[in-house]
């Protein structure tokens, strides 16, 4: 298992996911037109324009919200110094600045990342994970977050949450309409085409739904991005497999487990054997392990171009 092409796969699999996004915004839009002709043309730019309002404002203050609601205390190089030396050795590795340190006092082990680029990104880890990893694991854990800084998924999330959110506004709004009659203005051509109108109702109702699946596939193919990047920070497999065993084994999870933050966490506290892999933010953990242990079985491969 070459890790460079585990990237690029994952990378051309993040942007295929996102081309979906955009066809289906496109499908939303087409549908509504063909229902309600022009009268929805005014809808759409108000329900997009809210949705941008509302994910941008947050994705520009992800770092003070994502403290806000996980509880994160910002700490300083003589209050972990220990910490502070590992973080910066994997941002000197991984060419990227050294970030904010933060410490969550809970007893489950996690840690994320934050910030809306490199130069505003944080690291928080929980104060148990301090406890029960050693060095080489606690590595592991910290390049994987770091390459969720170095690949600007906190970007990625922000477009897609954006987009997801846009098509459910619309949906929404599109389906106000129609229950409450905004159909009825629709002009003779379309009055005449039942069978338009019945697929225009479909999409409409599906959408949102499969705005929400591609969203969580986006964010479980980043989730697998960067493992595959932590490994070349780190050049070994094992740290990170080893880390993720040790959180496969805990069955805690965090207190502050919100659907707003879920997905930041590098294990997500809602991810659990009763939620379907479809709507999971992250790959199953095994899934994860085993890639590790096929990077870890041919140590060479990361050397190949």
């Amino acid at each position: 298992m070459n890790f460079r092409k585990l990237q690029l796969s994952n990378r051309r699999k993040t942007i295929g996911l996102l081309v979906g996004m955009g066809i289906l915004v496109v499908a939303v839009a087409y549908a509504a037109l063909t229902y309600f002709g022009k009268s929805s043309t005014a809808v759409m730019p108000i329900a997009v324009g809210i949705a941008l309002i509302s994910v941008w404002g947050s994705y520009f203050a992800s770092d003070t919200l994502v403290l806000t609601m996980t509880g994160a205390k910002v700490v300083q190089r003589d209050q972990a110094p220990e910490l502070f030396n590992l973080v910066e050795e994997v941002a000197i590795a991984s060419g990227l600045k050294m970030p904010k340190v933060a410490i969550v006092q809970d007893s489950a082990p996690n840690a994320f990342a934050t910030g809306r680029n490199p130069e505003h990104a944080l690291i928080a880890f929980t104060t148990r994970i301090l406890e029960v990893m050693d060095r080489d694991e606690l590595q592991g854990v910290i390049a994987h977050e770091m390459a969720h800084v170095a690949n600007r998924d906190t970007l990625v999330s922000a477009v897609a949450a954006t987009t997801a959110g846009a098509i459910a506004m619309l949906s929404d709004f599109l389906m106000r309409m129609m229950w409450f009659g905004g159909g009825r203005d629709r002009d003779s051509e379309n009055n005449s085409n039942p069978f338009a109108a019945i697929a225009s109702i479909i999409v409409l109702i599906l959408a949102p739904l499969a705005a929400l699946l591609l969203k969580s596939a986006i964010s479980r193919n980043r989730e697998s991005l960067a493992d595959a990047t932590a490994v070349a920070f780190t050049r070994n497999p094992s740290g990170l497999r080893k880390a993720l065993e040790v959180l496969q084994s805990d069955s805690t999870v965090v207190r502050q487990k919100s659907n707003s933050v879920a997905h930041i966490w590098i294990e997500s506290p809602l991810d659990s054997s009763s939620v379907s892999k479809l709507f999971s933010t992250h790959p199953p953990l095994s899934e994860r392990i085993a890639l590790l242990r096929q990077m870890e079985a041919n140590p060479q491969s990361g050397s190949e171009a």
